[in-house]
Formats: C-alpha cells, sequence, structure tokens
C-alpha cells in the first residue's frame, strides 16, 4: 500500500510502500510519548525504506534520542518538520530496509486495526488511561515477541511475510 503524509505545515511531503499499513502498535516509551505523542502514546507503521520518496527535505530535521535522560543517543534517527515541529518518521540503521512512519503523519486513510497493542507500559505516563486488556487490546510492559510482519500476517492484513 502506497502511504503518503506530510507535515503540518505542509513543508515536508513524504510517500512509501508499506506492507504493514495497519496502526497496530501504541508505543507509550518516554521517546515517543514526548517527541510524538498525542494520547501519551505514538503510533508506528512499518515501510520499505528503499521506496520512501521526500520532497522538501530542507526542512527537515533529526532527533536522536538518548536511551536514558543524558545517555548514549541511539542510532535511531527521529526526523521532523524544523518549522512546525510535526513528527513524520523513525529510521534506525541497524534496520536499514524499514521505516517507521508515524500514523499522526499519514494523510492516506488507513485501515483500522482488529487489535491494538499496547507497548512500553513500564514507561506510560501517570495520567493516562488504558483500554481494558481483551480481545481488541493487547497490554506489554516492553515489546511482544510477535514482530510487525508477523502481527499483520496473522491477521491477514498487508503481505504475509514475516
Amino acid at each position: 500500500m502506497r502511504l503518503e503524509g506530510s507535515c503540518h505545515c505542509g513543508a515536508v511531503r513524504f510517500a512509501l510502500e508499506a506492507g504493514s499499513p495497519a496502526p497496530y502498535l501504541r508505543c507509550y516509551c518516554s521517546i515517543c510519548r514526548k517527541t510524538a505523542g498525542g494520547g501519551g502514546y505514538a503510533i508506528n507503521l512499518g515501510g520499505d525504506a528503499a521506496s520512501l520518496e521526500v520532497s522538501g527535505e530542507k526542512h527537515l530535521s533529526v532527533y536522536r534520542a538518548g536511551t536514558r535522560p543524558g545517555g548514549e543517543p541511539s542510532p535511531a534517527r527521529r526526523h521532523f518538520c524544523k518549522h512546525c515541529g510535526s513528527a513524520l518518521w523513525v529510521f534506525d540503521p541497524r534496520w536499514p530496509e524499514l521505516v517507521h512512519p508515524f500514523a499522526s503523519a499519514i494523510d492516506t486513510p488507513l485501515p483500522p486495526p482488529p487489535e491494538r497493542v499496547h507497548v512500553m507500559l513500564g514507561s506510560k505516563a501517570a495520567w493516562v488511561e488504558l483500554p481494558e486488556e481483551g480481545a481488541r487490546d493487547r497490554h506489554f510492559e516492553a515489546y511482544p515477541e510477535e514482530s510487525l510482519a508477523e502481527w499483520h500476517a496473522r491477521h491477514g492484513l498487508g503481505e504475509a511475510e514475516a
């Protein structure tokens, strides 16, 4: 599925192919919720890094968060618009074939997920209320063992490669 996205002010636009376009994972880690959160979490998608097309690249800035305050910066690069601050996507050279756009920056209508996976709950802000765990909501203190591709394949969504 081709995904198109943009920042709030329109200075940066991007497009990419995503075999796993359902916004299933809500990340509550302190980095996601402070840099891209709305609701106390960020929703990341998975896309093909080689297909990423960007217009307005001169308006991009990159943030490399520390794994803890004052810690060594993560190799992950969080791209955002330097004018309006919109979080756009994360690229991590440890997985060079992937790029993770934030669902909040995507303009293409996304399919609703059949299930929501809430991760990094050990870092959740106290004010965030979670839906009860059940058939549509799964909770994890850190990360689930199931990958993005495996989750989509299990639900019959996107490409079935795991």
